[in-house]
């Protein structure tokens, strides 16, 4: 281990001996389900949908494919969750602030979230993780029993009033068409192919919606955050994150629910049903979407433990997980916007998903050469600098490694 590898654990994760491989793993792969559906969101107002009317049958068939298998949205917010809890436990065994340090954290996160709203996608997710983040803070306390019930009672009502306003959707409204939505269709198209100031003004008039959708689907990540609590108040990585048996025996029993629900979803978001049952759909990915993000999970564990190649690279990419969200959208924002190639609403949903697959090699391979030679990415310097008050490696050491024994405590 390197002289400097025990400095500045305050209030992060632990990095060397007390760093939990699986969990940067399992962000690191997490980054691509996002893409995915990030990526067709900023395409184009049709994208996410297969195309408007006269798409080919390629493009419909990815998108609703995507639709049918993408939930990692909620692995992203239970690697969240579980880090959290590894940042508090830190934090108390190094004596340092974590109280201070987490606010500060938030409010970087905050930040960046504002900057990457306005200037480069308005879905951004990182303003409502770092409000979320307080409430979690609040949380910290509960059981890993008493969290996991929550979680479960928070998914439950938010599927039963999705599922109750969506039937009545069905049943007292009219279906919305592609003829109906085309002119606004075609006012975002005009917009973000013009210059810098029309696609910072089209965000700012898209980020009221988006920001009502995250409020919506809060209650679904903090549940997932406190799942990932839970998990870590029981070592649940450390335990069973090399456990071929174990994770097998998962993935089989969960799979089968979690597919299921993804083409219900799918069959609702993108046909053959109408687009009057998108919210059934979506409350039916709720209750079964944690199923196919832990057969995700578990599925991804046995590979790359099959595989150490693969889980030193994503692991890496883990690591820097802030570094290429931001960097996606940086990418997405120059290829379909007028900031560059000004393709929006150009480029079908087959293309689209398979340039994201291109990306997030390109992605993984800079990852890993990128942490062989440092220990952040640059939007993980500028977080953590927010939250020590100073660079990441300048300040004392303290100790890096986890207790051998025991589950991680919270810090009150």
């Amino acid at each position: 281990m390197k002289p400097d590898e025990d400095e500045d654990k305050d209030g992060d994760e632990a990095e060397g001996a007390g760093r939990v491989r699986e969990l940067d793993v399992l962000r690191g792969f997490a980054l691509f389900g996002i893409l995915l559906v990030n990526a067709q969101l900023m395409a184009g107002p049709w994208t996410a949908f297969g195309g408007g009317p006269g798409a080919s049958a390629l493009d419909r068939t990815a998108a609703w494919a995507v639709t049918a298998t993408t939930t990692l949205y909620q692995l992203f917010s239970f690697v969240f969750g579980y880090s959290f809890a590894l940042q508090a436990d830190a934090a108390r065994r190094s004596g340092t602030p974590f109280a201070t340090h987490h606010l500060r954290r938030a409010a970087g996160l905050f930040a960046l979230g504002l900057a990457h709203a306005v200037l480069l996608f308005p879905g951004d997710i990182l303003m409502t993780y770092a409000v979320l983040a307080l409430v979690l803070y609040g949380l910290r306390g509960l059981s890993p029993r008493a969290a996991l019930r929550l979680a479960v009672c928070l998914v439950a009502v938010l599927a039963a009033l999705l599922l109750g306003y969506g039937l009545l959707t069905v049943a007292l409204t009219d279906p919305v068409t592609p003829a109906e939505y085309a002119p606004e269709a075609a006012r975002l198209t005009a917009a973000y192919r013009g210059g810098a100031a029309s696609v910072i003004g089209a965000h700012l008039r898209e980020l009221p919606s988006a920001l009502g959708a995250n409020l919506m689907y809060a209650p679904d990540m903090l549940a997932a955050f406190l799942a990932g609590l839970a998990a870590a108040g029981t070592r649940l990585l450390e335990r069973r994150g090399q456990d071929p048996v174990w994770l097998r025996r998962t993935l089989l029993r969960w799979l089968p629910a979690g597919l299921a629900g993804g083409v219900v979803t799918a069959c609702c978001a993108n046909g053959p049903l109408d687009s009057r049952w998108f919210l059934v759909g979506h409350a039916v990915s709720l209750l079964t979407a944690p199923a196919l993000t832990a057969s995700y999970a578990c599925g991804l564990l046995l590979l790359t433990g099959a595989r150490p190649a693969a889980a030193r690279v994503l692991a890496a990419s883990g690591r820097m997980a802030l570094t290429h969200y931001l960097t996606q959208s940086l990418v997405l924002a120059w290829v379909f916007t007028g900031y560059g190639l000004g393709l929006h609403d150009r480029v079908g949903t087959a293309a689209v998903l398979a340039g994201c697959v291109l990306l997030y090699a390109v992605q993984l391979a800079c990852g890993y050469r990128l942490m062989n030679r440092t220990r952040y990415g640059p939007a993980e310097v500028v977080l953590r600098t927010v939250t020590l008050g100073r660079p990441p490696g300048r300040g004392p050491a303290c100790a890096a490694s986890r207790p051998a024994s025991g589950g991680v405590r919270p810090v009150r």
